[in-house]
């Protein structure tokens, strides 16, 4: 099994930025990729952005390329996501998951995908 805690959300004016992490624990060693999702209300889930392993690959949804920034600390299984500029249609419950893959679109992807309980990001105009 694997747990994810997210943590960082919050509330913050349009322009503003936020940090989230996601640390992870557990059977660990099969999360190639680790990543965010968000969902708002009545909107469908999107992916966000994801990170593979080591770090050397990335992907992003468009709407937040050049403005959120993915890394992860294999060290402390730890991965995080810097949001920058924010903007009110970026508030949404922010969910981190992690699976075997990571697919076009910042999407994390595969036969087993685990998931954080969540945390609310607000943008305020």
């Amino acid at each position: 099994q694997v747990q994810l805690v997210e943590s960082g959300g919050g509330s913050v004016q349009a322009g503003g930025s936020l940090r989230l992490s996601c640390a992870a624990s557990g059977s660990i060693y099969s999360l190639n990729c680790m990543g965010w999702f968000r969902q708002a209300p009545g909107k469908e889930r999107e992916g966000v952005a994801c990170i593979v392993e080591w770090g050397w690959s990335t992907d992003y949804a468009g709407s937040v390329k050049g403005r959120f920034t993915i890394s992860r600390d294999n060290a402390k299984n730890t991965v995080y996501l810097q949001m920058n500029s924010l903007k009110p249609e970026d508030s949404a419950m922010y969910y981190c998951a992690a699976g075997p893959g990571c697919r076009t679109g910042g999407e994390v992807v595969g036969s087993t995908v685990y998931w954080g309980q969540g945390t609310q990001v607000t943008v305020s105009s």
